[in-house]
């Protein structure tokens, strides 16, 4: 008994330490571009994978009137938040809708939307962003509706998968005492997967905030710019400013950082309830 707890101390020891090197692993890239973000440029060349003695917090003030980061944060922020509500109510409904009311299409509609997962953003976007130009609809409401129609289909999947594992007895409950088909979606199961929509938020809220490429396509006019666009003024053909790069890349993080950690709880939940199922 005593050499089987002895054995358990040292494998805990030993689970823990791996864990420590994994977090290590995956932490030091942030530390390095939150160190160099604080270096001049000449710091960050002499030595950029640790500290240096000439350390500045004028990078984020510069790189903060270069972005015109107020401008352009309402800007993404507009874009991200209305492309995830969007996400987040289209892709619930029509997984509850594949779960609850199954008919002959559900299963097509279903692995159609798997099969567009395989179709590479690259081969649509010229067809796609030329499509809304020709109706003169190039802004942030048609990104936002484009970044829903681009993102529905894996969220449908994670939903899909969600709901199957709310029993079909809830449902026939909240009808027996009187709720509306709307009611029992809105009260009863959707509530049920909350840890599955903080999952949907999160992910689709880190690739819309961070994506460069379509609002390079859709929005790439004054007054419409997004942080990822205006990041890309600190790179010329001969000089890059990395110590501005990577300034606005701190603060760019900062509210996907706040985001995560207040659905890190629903999200942790999630991948939970995965592993037990």
């Amino acid at each position: 008994m005593k050499n089987l707890l002895k054995n358990q101390k040292w494998n805990s020891l030993l689970y823990g330490v791996l864990a420590a090197l994994v977090a290590l692993v995956w932490v030091y890239p942030f530390v390095i571009v939150v160190v160099n973000s604080l270096k001049t440029k000449r710091g960050i060349f002499s030595n950029p994978l640790w500290f240096t003695h000439d350390f500045t917090v004028d990078n984020f003030a510069t790189a903060y009137q270069a972005l015109d980061f107020t401008h352009s944060f309402v800007n993404s922020l507009l874009i991200t938040v209305g492309s995830v509500v969007l996400i987040t109510a289209v892709s619930a409904a029509a997984a509850y809708a594949l779960t609850r009311h199954q008919v002959k299409m559900s299963s097509f509609v279903y692995y159609l939307c798997a099969a567009t997962m395989l179709v590479p953003f690259q081969s649509i976007m010229i067809p796609l962003v030329s499509m809304f130009g020709s109706m003169n609809f190039l802004n942030r409401t048609a990104l936002i509706l484009m970044n829903t129609g681009l993102s529905v289909s894996l969220s449908v999947i994670l939903y899909y998968g969600a709901f199957q594992g709310v029993p079909k007895s809830m449902d026939e409950a909240a009808k027996l005492d009187g709720a509306s088909a709307f009611r029992v979606f809105a009260d009863v199961v959707l509530p049920a997967v909350n840890p599955m929509t903080g999952t949907v938020i999160i992910l689709n809220a880190m690739k819309l905030w961070n994506d460069y490429l379509l609002p390079s396509l859709v929005v790439n006019k004054n007054g419409m710019y997004t942080i990822p666009l205006k990041m890309y003024m600190f790179f010329g053909e001969t000089n890059s400013e990395w110590q501005l790069a990577l300034a606005g890349l701190v603060l760019s993080m900062i509210p996907i950082i706040i985001l995560f950690l207040l659905l890190q709880k629903q999200v942790m939940s999630s991948v939970t309830e995965g592993a037990i199922k």
